[in-house]
């Protein structure tokens, strides 16, 4: 399935200042019946969303008019517990396209990098200063360059470097999936095969 190009993300963000968000927290266990990659984002940080009684819970930051974005931005360790892929397409289905942290888990990073979401690793210090700026003033913008590899605080310019695999760059730039990266080859593994002696 492919995904939107990602080249450069100009928005504004939101802020979720808490460490060591698991995957469980990000989409309970429960939602994860579904096998398609649809409607997840109705359930993003369901238990932080709503009361049991299924009203919104005010004080949450994606249920305040105050915040929006394409862009997550989320305390050290993001992503961390089980392997579930349900809180990447969560995410997605959201309509965040970049989750910005300090640390995230090996296996969330992955997930989110097969789906089209760039999680953006960046320093304590500036993670820190993105979230001053945000709340300082909540329509603070911010610029994530994939080609360049850099993300910055537009309002005071702040720019920092960001580290990525060149596979998953190379395939988020043509919103490919790793099946969509080999049909793309197909020509040319249809030329080695025929070219290659047995």
């Amino acid at each position: 399935m492919a995904y939107d190009k990602f080249t450069t993300l100009t928005s504004a963000a939101v802020p979720l200042p808490i460490e060591n968000v698991d995957t469980d927290q990000i989409i309970p266990a429960r939602f994860l019946k579904a096998t398609e990659r649809v409607g997840f984002g109705d359930n993003l940080f369901r238990d932080w969303r709503y009361h049991q009684d299924g009203t919104p819970k005010e004080d949450f930051v994606l249920n305040q008019s105050t915040y929006s974005g394409k862009i997550l931005v989320g305390g050290k360790n993001f992503g961390s517990g089980s392997s579930r892929e349900h809180a990447a397409w969560a995410v997605y289905d959201h309509g965040f396209r970049c989750v910005i942290s300090s640390f995230f888990a090996d296996i969330f990073r992955n997930n989110c990098l097969n789906i089209g979401v760039l999680p953006v690793q960046v320093s304590p210090a500036f993670l820190e200063e993105i979230f001053k700026s945000i709340e300082k003033d909540p329509a603070t913008t911010l610029e994530v360059n994939l080609r360049n590899q850099t993300v910055s605080l537009l309002a005071t310019g702040t720019t920092e470097s960001f580290a990525i695999n060149p596979y998953k760059k190379e395939n988020m730039q043509n919103g490919y999936d790793d099946i969509d990266y080999l049909l793309n080859l197909k020509d040319s593994i249809q030329d080695f095969a025929q070219n290659t002696p047995l």
